[in-house]
């Protein structure tokens, strides 16, 4: 049985909780930004102050933490860029993920030992960037998502003493590499300064439109031609034009590649890489979860798990594809029907703490009532129960617990270690 280097596990972390919950799941590293210089300005919480904190603690556990500064800055953000990233590097961040040439520039000549990864909105698709990257002191180069596994392996044979990562998992843009102008333009919020509105998500009507005396098509009934809309944004109506081919709406599948681990693997990528810092902590925990075991399974030379695609297809999502790794047809890449997430599982509390005879007190996340399944997820282990009893704090009975903002005892003769008490989550199944 042959035995393989084992790549990186590279989670998500858009909040410090959400960084403790992949480490617990087996995550090797974590990527986390602050909002003004990474490509999450929504739904991140990282500060200067709480990034320190979460670097010495994955420092303590011997894991990596990398700093997103991806964004494609105008001038006005670099007016105090260098000031602020010497507090950055001073945190001691085990590398900085960057994409901008001049933002490379300057980290280069005022932090030349700060170690850099290229980020993939940089868009590298071949060998001979690699080099050219290398060439300017990078260390690692996230590749673009457009690549096939051929090309990828083709890569690392050019490139051998180059580190690589690839993206395994999460959500698809709809252009090439995150380059996106569609929100900029709907909405006024630049997609590569972190503000994506997801404007290729949204659900379009088609509406009928005449051309007025200045050009501009209004809505009109019974004739062509048409302008397409999402029907919560009345007002931002579109000209939906059409061409011998059809029209095309802009929804990708999200990215599940757990099954191409092994493939990986084998061409000796250094990290493996899961998108979601807006995601939950159940997001985290779960795909964390699996592709772990993906990867120590094809490290040590074993088969596929299939079990592992059916612990994702319980999760959130808008139907899955493999993305460029292998080719697809059309239809098997972009969601036609809908843009709404599917999956049937659902976070519904998080255990808080150990209260004896088998009581937990447990953070409601989401409604959840006596009869209910629950999947109870740890880092040691995932177990599934019936829950028979529910109590609120002072010991009464329940029949539900109502949602999120609401603490509930619930007992089980599950086991739970003392370490994995923190982590543990309750999912309805």
């Amino acid at each position: 049985m042959a035995i393989y280097n084992k790549p990186e596990l590279l989670c998500p972390a858009g909040n410090p909780n959400a960084m403790k919950i992949a480490f617990a799941y087996g995550a090797d590293a974590v990527y986390a930004g602050e909002p003004r210089y990474s490509l999450r300005v929504r739904n991140n919480s990282f500060t200067l102050q709480n990034m320190g904190e979460a670097i010495r603690y994955a420092h303590e556990l011997g894991k990596r933490f990398y700093v997103v500064v991806n964004i494609a800055p105008h001038n006005a953000k670099l007016a105090n860029f260098v000031d602020h990233m010497s507090q950055i590097v001073a945190l001691n961040p085990d590398a900085l993920i960057v994409s901008d040439p001049g933002v490379i520039m300057l980290l280069r000549e005022h932090f030349p030992e700060q170690p850099l990864h290229l980020s993939v909105q940089a868009n590298t698709i071949n060998w001979a960037a690699l080099k050219f990257w290398q060439q300017q002191g990078i260390e690692r180069v996230i590749l673009s998502r457009e690549l096939s596994l051929k090309e990828v392996a083709e890569m690392r044979q050019q490139v051998p003493d180059l580190e690589l990562e690839v993206f395994v998992h999460g959500a698809l843009c709809m252009a090439y590499s995150g380059r996106c102008l569609l929100s900029g333009y709907m909405n006024k919020r630049d997609p590569n300064q972190g503000a994506c509105t997801n404007a290729c998500r949204w659900g379009y009507q088609v509406h009928e439109a005449q051309e007025d005396s200045v050009g501009q098509y209004v809505p009109q009934p019974q004739l062509d031609p048409v302008l397409l809309g999402d029907p919560k944004r009345p007002e931002d109506l579109m000209l939906l034009d059409e061409d011998l081919h059809g029209s095309y709406i802009m929804n990708s599948k999200d990215l599940r590649a757990v099954d191409l681990v092994g493939d990986l693997v084998k061409i000796g990528v250094h990290s493996l890489k899961i998108e979601g810092r807006t995601k939950s902590d159940y997001y985290v925990a779960r795909t964390t979860q699996v592709y772990r075991k993906a990867i120590d399974d094809a490290a040590a030379g074993k088969d596929f798990d299939e079990q592992l695609l059916n612990d994702l297809n319980g999760m959130a999502n808008r139907g899955f594809t493999h993305g460029f790794l292998q080719r697809h047809s059309p239809q098997d890449l972009q969601n036609y029907q809908r843009s709404h997430s599917e999956g049937e599982q659902l976070l519904v509390g998080q255990v808080v703490s150990e209260l004896g005879d088998s009581r937990y007190l447990v953070e409601v996340k989401n409604g959840f009532q006596v009869g209910d399944q629950i999947l109870l997820m740890s880092p040691s282990g995932n177990q599934s129960f019936r829950l028979e009893q529910l109590h609120d704090e002072q010991g009464n009975s329940m029949i539900r617990a109502p949602g999120s903002g609401y603490r509930v005892v619930v007992q089980t003769s599950l086991p739970l270690a003392e370490r994995d008490i923190p982590y543990s989550l309750l999912v309805k199944q």
